[in-house]
């Protein structure tokens, strides 16, 4: 009896040629592991968060890169401006040009509402990895607005586009932009970014 894994799948004929995939060609195109991981929060924010997820994808010369944040557990403090996060430094992944390409446009989407915690949340970068919880995120070294979000976010909000594009090898940061102090029991964001790749 001929094994699944035997059989090869036609795609589409050109020309009256067929062009066919075997099962093993098809699930390794699909399989997207290879892209997953390539970014990383700090190692507080990766012990913080409930959930962290970076992921690529490449079409021609595009990446699309993926973030998922899901803010439980980390903190928010009164200030504006201060770091999301925990005690110590809380980056939620540096953007290289290896890896994201070199980024000409970026939004934030909110899948699920913040709850507890300031849910009015800033997008910034910096050059450095140090930025700690509590710090005001603006006194970093080259720090620079990436994505403000000007109000709350709620839970299918139509996303909001970055004013600037990170610079490569700087770090990502999540700060308050009200005054809510709180530890989060929900809330869930995604950062996309397209680049070019070099």
């Amino acid at each position: 009896m001929a094994r699944y894994e035997d059989f090869n799948v036609t795609l589409l004929r050109i020309g009256g040629t067929e062009v066919t995939a075997t099962a093993a060609e098809i699930n390794a195109a699909a399989d997207n592991s290879a892209n997953a991981d390539k970014m990383s929060a700090s190692t507080v924010m990766a012990a913080t968060l409930a959930d962290y997820q970076a992921m690529t994808q490449r079409s021609g010369n595009i990446i699309k890169t993926t973030i998922v944040v899901d803010l439980t557990g980390a903190t928010s403090v009164t200030t504006n401006n201060d770091i999301i996060g925990a005690a110590g430094a809380c980056h939620i992944g540096q953007v290289t040009t290896a890896v994201n390409g070199l980024i000409y446009k970026g939004q934030v989407s909110c899948l699920e509402t913040p709850a507890t915690g300031d849910d009015d949340i800033d997008l910034s970068c910096a050059s450095v990895a140090t930025g700690a919880y509590d710090a005001d995120v603006t006194g970093l070294t080259n720090y620079a607005a990436l994505c403000t979000a000007g109000g709350g976010y709620t839970a299918g909000i139509a996303p909001k586009d970055f004013s600037a594009a990170p610079t490569a090898d700087y770090y990502l940061y999540l700060s308050t932009g009200d005054t809510t102090a709180g530890t989060y029991t929900a809330g869930i964001l995604v950062i996309e970014m397209w680049g070019l790749a070099s």
